[in-house]
């Protein structure tokens, strides 16, 4: 078995947050929403490309079968990194949507990262290959 990146990764919300969080995935960030399996609960699926899911967004009902709530926390969280492009229209659709963020080189790496909360409290980092972005039309 070999791991190679990241599938997706998945937030467990109160169906009234659901689309809060949905519409600053799709608004800020520029995910789209996308196909999503006919499951017994509310969510959306948010898609970077044409490919699959990068974000499940998931109601938790009272009545799940699956044990998952709330109240049952799996683990300490920190954040999730997204692989990203065109650091400069990152910055600006984080200032235009009045989301603080913070940025670090990361030392030695021709790498760049930005950190910012989501309305729901999740710690995102957008990671960007400086090589490529010194390549991008200006």
């Amino acid at each position: 078995m070999r791991i190679t990146h990241i599938d997706h990764y998945n937030i467990r919300l109160k169906p009234s947050d659901l689309k809060v969080i949905r519409d600053f995935y799709v608004d800020v960030l520029g995910l789209t929403e996308g196909a999503r399996p006919h499951f017994n609960f509310p969510g959306y699926w948010l898609y970077g490309g044409a490919e699959a899911a990068i974000l499940h967004l998931a109601a938790t009902l009272p009545d799940q079968a699956d044990g998952i709530s709330p109240e049952k926390p799996t683990g300490q969280f920190d954040h999730i990194s997204l692989k990203a492009s065109d650091s400069v229209s990152a910055r600006a659709r984080l200032v235009a949507a009045g989301v603080p963020f913070d940025e670090r080189p990361v030392p030695g790496w021709r790498m760049n990262q930005i950190f910012f909360k989501d309305p729901a409290g999740l710690k995102v980092e957008l990671t960007f290959d400086m090589e490529r972005e010194d390549h991008l039309p200006k």
